[in-house]
């Protein structure tokens, strides 16, 4: 029986991506990921026959592009009849030393290319020759085909845990954030039922109304706030504007039980902590460019998935956006943490979520040439509302294995465009957050430091907050203390 070819059209948002690399001829819309394992690597053959079988539980990896003339209808992801897995699977040993400088100039080098249309848009790099008996594999998949969320869940796809690929897309759901909660771009209302009493039926459909008029007006307020965020002129910096060709590539790495640690002490979440460490990064940046850091500086670009637990395993793109301003402008570490969880916090009380879903949605009901025009229009105007992006998705809670081998680090790499010239991608792993920079070449040769700022701010908020528990036990002890005194 012959096999049946499955169509599909890209969504406007998959779309877009294209659309916006195509805007500028610097900048590749890669999403990356860079495992570092425990040696020694598998024999080439085993690993392609072994990665061969478990990528073939993705359709889409077997999947190229269609275009048409004149974008009069989307492009359409089609079977590649010619598919070869050594297109893909690549072999590549770094120059001596071969320590974490070469491979990061490594994963640079990849990220500032352009992946080939003509063929499925991911690829796999086998990366030899590091130090400390490891070695690495650099996973890059387009953006029009998934977000980081869809792009973590093909990597868990690679790992030896589970022998089915329904079991890890169930593992992998239960760390989703939105699998236990309604997406925050979509609209949920419950109608009366058939059996209600007219009393109830008017009871419920009030409470219906109410509802969407609420969700209508929230909306609202976050299209406001969103479109003054893009087009608003901004604090001059030298954080955005046109990209050179070539990248830089850094990396940071704090533990997760320190972060609970600052998460409890404060009241605040895990996301808090990483941006109050990743503002800190930024304001010692500028202060070691003579920039002033101002209030309207660090307006960032906040993906926010609306994934639900049920679709973890669809390849595409399901996210809204935020663009908070981080209190950069703030020297005070505590103060600083503060202030990031009141602005997340107001910022999401805004509607901004809600309006950037509604808004894709829409889209995709418009004539495709209008909104391709559209994005290419937009992708091409100078802006400097917004200063960076800061994306963070949760991974794997337990240390998983590629073929034997335990998976040491899991390394996020973001894509940069829009003229932002330097991206910071967050990823929960085992027991350790990773924090992987990408910036333009020209833009950041201090990456390393920057990167080193992260880690050093989020251990002056450890200290800090075990300093607020030493104290709060001081003073519980002094009650007490007075308390028998009294008796």
């Amino acid at each position: 029986m012959q096999e049946v070819s499955i169509v599909e059209q890209l969504t406007t948002l998959d779309a877009g991506f294209l659309e916006a690399e195509d805007s500028d001829r610097h900048i590749s819309l890669a999403i990356g990921g860079l495992i570092v394992l425990e040696g020694p690597p598998p024999d080439y053959a085993t690993l392609i026959s072994t990665l061969g079988a478990r990528i073939s539980g993705c359709r889409r990896f077997g999947q190229k592009l269609q275009l048409h003339p004149l974008d009069l209808v989307p492009p359409r992801w089609v079977d590649d009849p010619g598919f070869d897995m050594a297109h893909h699977v690549r072999r590549v040993a770094l120059p001596r030393p071969g320590d974490d400088a070469e491979l990061f100039r490594f994963v640079a080098d990849q990220m500032a290319r352009r992946m080939d249309r003509d063929r499925p848009l991911w690829h796999i790099w086998v990366i030899e020759g590091l130090t400390d008996d490891r070695w690495a594999m650099l996973i890059q998949v387009h953006h029009c085909v998934g977000d980081g969320i869809a792009t973590s869940h093909l990597f868990t796809g690679l790992c030896d845990e589970s022998g089915d690929l329904g079991d890890r897309v169930a593992s992998f759901a239960g760390h989703l954030p939105s699998s236990h909660e309604s997406h925050s771009g979509e609209w949920h209302f419950g109608l009366p039922t058939v059996n209600s009493s007219p009393a109830a039926w008017a009871a419920e459909l009030w409470n219906v109304s109410t509802a969407i008029s609420a969700a209508a007006v929230r909306a609202a307020r976050g299209t406001v706030e969103l479109t003054a965020g893009l087009l608003r002129s901004g604090t001059p910096t030298a954080l955005n504007g046109p990209m050179s060709a070539m990248r830089r590539y850094s990396s940071a790495k704090v533990s997760l039980a320190d972060i609970s640690q600052i998460c409890q002490a404060f009241d605040v979440t895990l996301n808090d902590v990483a941006l109050a460490g990743l503002t800190e990064a930024y304001r010692g940046m500028l202060n070691r460019r003579g920039e002033r850091p101002l209030p309207e500086t660090l307006r960032t670009l906040v993906p926010v998935s609306t994934r639900g637990g049920d679709a973890v395993g669809a390849t595409d793109n399901r996210v809204s956006v935020m663009l908070p301003c981080l209190p950069v402008e703030e020297d005070n570490p505590v103060r600083r943490l503060k202030l990031v969880h009141a602005r997340l916090s107001r910022t999401k009380r805004t509607g901004q979520r809600q309006a950037g879903s509604v808004f894709v949605s829409a889209a995709n009901h418009i004539p495709f040439p209008l909104t391709a025009w559209a994005v290419r229009l937009l992708t091409r105007l100078p802006q400097q509302g917004v200063t960076t992006l800061a994306t963070n998705v949760p991974g794997p809670s337990e240390t998983l294995h590629i073929m034997g081998r335990p998976v040491l680090e899991v390394l996020p790499v973001p894509p940069i465009a829009l003229q932002l010239r330097s991206g910071v991608a967050m990823l929960s792993y085992a027991e350790s957050l990773f924090f992987g920079v990408l910036a333009d070449y020209d833009t950041m040769p201090d990456v390393d430091e920057f990167a080193r700022s992260i880690e050093t701010a989020v251990a002056r908020l450890l200290s800090s907050a075990k300093r607020r528990k030493t104290l709060r036990e001081q003073a519980k002890r002094r009650h007490l203390s007075l308390a028998a005194g009294t008796a």
